[in-house]
């Protein structure tokens, strides 16, 4: 009998032994640099997670030990061009983690979310020419940039001199990404003054969000069951809710299937024998692909509903957070030079570029130099989603140098990239000029440049945010002069993208999902 305890002990305190050491001195990462607390338990990198420290934390142990780093047990963090072109490009084999389930929308996947490149493909092709170019650049589209652009400057006018701009962006993204997608089934009136579509900006600013995002990520199951409790249990649970109800997103999502339930109800494009035309909102060319108009298989109502939501999430703090940090960056007082040449370049525009109503053309914005200039420098710094991108290895392979067992986490990061020195000299100071100083290496710096992902994952979206966000710069500095308004000159707005606050780290403080700018007109 002793024997047997005795032998169990062994073999309980060998697998013990072995589970603490494989992750160290065992396992295939084992010889990539890292923390060994990090390689020991994926609940470290967790850990900077919660306190909203991840993506800086990764950069100082990119500083620490290179371009490679270890982040967990079977998690890998890359900072090259190399391991970015194996990574995410076309083809690459590498599929989305479960960290993407969160972003699913009324229980159904949608083209961000899917894991396979597969289905993504398959999903994509149904509607990629909605966001083509040539789309944006010309016709509805075009007409509808240079509309919200218009509203968007009576805004500015009606306000007269200081303007709180990261609820005012909000509105002007979230106007142009609801008329985009459904037309007059659920455009928004935010930059008209409709209260209720205003409050839907509300819907995303509540700092519970991050919490809701860790428990999502970590905690999935126990996170589902805390929020699925009724009755007295769901009453106590409710004191351990990572965000109270309505949880975030709700009334957007609301909205959006509020929209896709009027366009199925009241657009004649619904009905199976129509056809669509060219003008007709996003939502009714992928209703060519409903499952009424299909003899086998095609999107049912809930499918359409949840890729719509999706790119309605997707398209408003993205373009409103750039366009915030840029008008920012160019009205602080060491930015004053650079507003000067945007100012020069917009105001020489002939009088054949601007539409009726004086606002420039989409055309006409997107072939300025410096104007694109001034928006790239600014997704360099504040891309709009800094954070790692996870990935996981479908099979082994070798990434600079180091092999990578199938089932390995592996991610980029934007904000590390954008802020290698040996690439983008003075990484954190904000210089348009170095995208057209011929001095500079921009065909470097260009390879390096990750705001919108690439490969097939690419952003689908990044024509329609190029025409908003170029449109916008363009006409707000034809007409106005901006400065920082009380201690905006030395202190950041911040947003909130996952579970962290961004900010510009050279400011003596942050004020998050704020930003007073002013707005002087210019002599005419």
């Amino acid at each position: 009998m002793a024997v047997a305890v005795a032998a169990a002990a062994a073999l309980g305190l060998a697998f013990l032994l072995y589970h603490l050491c494989f992750p160290l001195f065992i396992s295939p990462l084992a010889k990539i640099p890292g923390p060994n607390a990090f390689a020991f338990t994926r609940w470290r990198l967790a850990l900077e997670d919660f306190r909203g420290t991840r993506t800086r934390t990764i950069h100082i142990l990119h500083k620490k030990y290179g371009p490679v780093v270890r982040l967990g047990p079977s998690e890998v963090s890359f900072n090259s061009v190399s391991a970015l072109r194996t990574i995410y490009g076309a083809g690459s084999g590498f599929e989305r983690t479960s960290f993407y389930n969160m972003f699913q929308v009324y229980g159904r996947k949608n083209m961000f979310s899917f894991f396979s490149g597969r289905e993504h493909s398959e999903r994509k092709k149904m509607f990629a020419n909605a966001y083509a170019k040539s789309a944006m650049l010309k016709g509805a589209n075009a007409a509808m940039v240079e509309a919200k652009v218009r509203q968007y400057l009576d805004l500015i006018a009606r306000q007269e001199g200081s303007s709180e701009i990261f609820a005012s962006l909000h509105y002007f993204s979230l106007d142009a990404i609801t008329d985009f997608l459904y037309g007059k089934y659920g455009r928004t009136s935010c930059l008209e003054g409709s209260e209720a579509d205003c409050a839907l900006v509300n819907d995303i600013v509540d700092v519970a969000r991050r919490r809701l995002s860790w428990f999502t990520v970590h905690l999935p199951r126990f996170t589902a069951w805390l929020y699925s409790r009724t009755g007295l249990f769901g009453r106590v649970a409710r004191y351990f809710y990572p965000m109270q109800l309505p949880t975030t997103y709700t009334g957007i999502r609301r909205h959006a299937m509020i929209a896709c339930q009027e366009f199925a109800c009241g657009s004649p494009a619904a009905e199976p024998s129509e056809t669509v035309e060219q003008t007709s909102p996003f939502i009714a060319k992928l209703w060519k692909h409903h499952c009424s108009r299909k003899t086998n298989g095609g999107l049912d109502d809930v499918d359409i509903a949840s890729e719509c939501a999706d790119h309605l999430l997707a398209g408003i703090d993205t373009t409103s957070d750039t366009l915030m940090f840029l008008i920012w960056s160019l009205s602080r007082s060491e930015s004053r030079k650079f507003q000067q040449k945007l100012i020069d370049e917009v105001r020489s525009i002939s009088h054949e570029s601007l539409n009726p109503y004086d606002i420039p053309t989409v055309e006409t914005s997107d072939k300025l130099p410096y104007v694109n200039a001034v928006i790239k420098e600014t997704l360099r710094l504040y891309a709009p989603l800094p954070a790692s991108e996870p990935r996981q290895a479908s099979t082994a392979t070798v990434i600079d140098g180091y092999h990578i067992p199938a089932g390995t986490t592996v991610s980029i990061s934007p904000y590390i990239l954008h802020r290698n020195p040996k690439v983008f000299p003075n990484p954190t100071q904000f210089n348009p000029d170095r995208w057209i100083d011929p001095s500079e290496n921009t065909v470097e710096m260009n390879r390096w440049f990750w705001a919108f992902s690439s490969g097939s994952r690419m952003c689908i979206g990044v024509h329609l945010a190029m025409a908003e966000m170029t449109t916008l710069v363009t006409a707000v500095y034809r007409k106005y002069t901006t400065t920082t308004v009380g201690d905006f000159d030395k202190v950041s707005p911040g947003i909130t993208s996952r579970y962290e606050v961004f900010y510009d780290e050279g400011c003596s403080g942050v004020k998050e999902h704020e930003c007073h700018i002013r707005f002087d007109k210019l002599a005419t």
